[in-house]
């Protein structure tokens, strides 16, 4: 990720980002940065999402989680059509300024299947690691 390359056009009269956030910000190519929302009182990981400076800055200035949609090419505000709101409580940087958390009070649904999270319908691993003589190595290392 790159903080030079400029972010691609969007649709004209967006109001900017404060200069020092957009500064800092370490932008894909597509000048998006991965937005990940958190429920705020439980830890539970909800969502992934892009914002660009525009999402962003809206995100912070409304309290409403706006996302910049790939697919649709068009910014969205989770709720507005589902009525499954974020209301954002919190929003910081990593340590590398490349991505986003945002800790919201979610309501409904996060998934747009109708799941509370994204993250519960395709487990990968969910236990502890086995010892290193089974091929995979313990937790840590």
């Amino acid at each position: 990720m790159t903080s030079s390359m400029p972010p691609p056009s969007r649709p004209s009269g967006l109001s900017p980002l404060a200069p020092e956030i957009a500064a800092r910000l370490k932008r894909g190519a597509d000048g998006l940065v991965p937005a990940v929302a958190q429920q705020y009182d439980t830890g539970e990981v909800l969502m992934l999402g892009w914002m660009d400076d525009e999402a962003l800055h809206r995100t912070l200035t409304t309290g409403r989680c706006t996302y910049w949609s790939r697919s649709r090419q068009e910014y969205w505000v989770k709720g507005d059509t589902s009525g499954h709101f974020q209301h954002v409580k919190s929003v910081a940087l990593d340590c590398d300024a490349d991505t986003v958390l945002v800790k919201v009070d979610q309501v409904g649904a996060a998934c747009h299947t109708g799941a509370r999270t994204c993250f519960d319908a395709d487990v990968l691993l969910d236990g502890s690691f086995e010892d290193a003589d089974s091929g995979v190595l313990p937790q840590g290392q």
